[in-house]
């Protein structure tokens, strides 16, 4: 890949971290779900299960690295609905 190229994809995944109260930086998967091109949730869920087990296999705590969380999104109704989403974080 060219520097320019690299640089811009990682100023797009930078500019969609959050930070918690306690200042730990996270990132939600709905949100890079879309940043690396899976169009369908399903799809992405697949690969962020691979993803654990590569942590697992690597003696490292899921749990530091992912946690279940859900959010509410506003529908086309005016309503809001609770979706499941993923939190990732950098290991403390």
């Amino acid at each position: 890949m060219k520097s320019d190229l690299v640089h811009s994809l990682t100023e797009n995944f930078e500019a969609h971290a959050q930070q918690a109260d306690n200042g730990v930086e996270f990132w939600l998967a709905r949100d890079l779900q879309f940043l690396l091109g899976y169009t369908k949730w399903d799809n992405f869920v697949k690969v962020i299960s691979k993803a654990k087990t590569a942590c697992e296999i690597s003696d490292h705590q899921v749990s530091d690295h992912f946690a279940d969380v859900g959010k509410m999104v506003d529908l086309g109704s005016g309503s809001k609905r609770k979706i499941t989403d993923i939190q990732h974080r950098e290991a403390q």
